[in-house]
């Protein structure tokens, strides 16, 4: 009675029925080859090649799941208990479709490699801790079907997506993150870095107050990635350009905006003047040079050209900050 109260309203493996085992089975295969067609169904305009591979799985899943409906029917007849994997504990739970539309191609091809694997390994366990033989002998033929739909998927990968298909999709998706991410948040890097140096070490030389600038640090930070977020979100849906999300760029440039001011503008927490002021200033360092570092290796620019400019930007602002404050 007492297990039973705090076990909760998942069943345990070791409490299913050898019908029981057969029917979460054919909902697991079920499930998973309607995942595959939504992968097919997301990709199919960017990278059809990759989308076939994902539609043919599914048929692969469907056909598994075929085979055990009929290995039912002669032994349980026409009723299939319905059980899910949100039933069982222990077993491994799918996301539904809206929250895979903004995966990467890669992370559709690592999680579909994850759902075979993690399928097979399940598998396996139960069947250690299945007493019936039947229930054992049933439990490791699913296993060993699930280790054989890894094959199957490196069989359909090599038959749709050739070295020669994978590669240009593998750029395409490489241009998508850039666009998507790296610029963005590159962009709101360098205007949160260099544009809050003026207003953050006017305010230090003018009142010589560490508080009080780090309260329009903080301000001139949060202002302005807020701004850079909803002017990259807004100005273009990314439909025409490519670039992909506006939720998704926006987000990125505002918060990379925000954390370059917070970057110069956290060491005037410290109370003295001129510890938080050298403190900032090493920062500023850092932060020019890491701009210059992602100029260089995302966007091809570069090194000394990436740094010259923005040390050289970066100090024009911050000469009058300083010039600015001490007026």
């Amino acid at each position: 009675m007492f297990s039973r109260l705090f076990s909760g309203s998942k069943r345990r493996l070791s409490s299913l029925s050898e019908q029981e085992v057969l029917a979460l089975a054919i909902s697991s295969e079920e499930d998973d080859g309607r995942i595959y067609q939504a992968y097919g169904q997301i990709l199919k305009e960017r990278y059809p090649d990759s989308a076939k591979v994902f539609e043919d799985m599914a048929e692969v899943e469907n056909t598994h799941k075929n085979m055990l409906i009929d290995m039912h029917r002669r032994r349980f007849g026409e009723r299939i208990p319905l059980i899910r994997r949100e039933h069982v504990n222990g077993f491994l739970t799918r996301r539904p479709d809206w929250l895979r539309q903004n995966l990467s191609l890669d992370a559709m091809r690592r999680e579909a490699e994850a759902m075979e694997t993690q399928a097979y390994n399940f598998y396996v366990e139960a069947a250690k801790n299945a007493s019936d033989a039947s229930t054992r002998q049933l439990l490791g033929e699913l296993a060993l079907a699930e280790q054989g739909h890894e094959d199957v998927a490196r069989m359909l990968t090599d038959k749709h997506v050739p070295e020669g298909v994978r590669r240009k999709e593998d750029d395409t998706a490489y241009r998508q993150f850039l666009l998507t991410y790296v610029q963005p948040g590159l962009a709101g890097l360098m205007d949160g870095s260099v544009s809050t140096l003026a207003p953050i070490f006017a305010a230090a030389f003018a009142t010589q107050d560490t508080w009080q600038t780090f309260l329009v640090g903080l301000s001139a930070s949060v202002g302005a990635g807020i701004s850079m977020g909803f002017t990259e979100a807004a100005h273009d849906d990314g439909k025409l350009s490519g670039r992909g999300s506006p939720l998704k760029r926006g987000l990125s440039c505002g918060i990379m905006t925000a954390l370059g001011g917070l970057g110069h503008a956290l060491p005037y927490l410290i109370p003295h003047f001129w510890t938080a002021t050298i403190t900032a200033g090493i920062i500023v360092f850092f932060e020019l040079w890491a701009i210059a570092f992602i100029q260089n290796k995302y966007m091809e620019t570069p090194f000394l050209r990436a740094a010259f400019q923005v040390v050289i930007g970066g100090s024009l602002v911050l000469a009058a900050g300083v010039l600015i404050g001490n007026a």
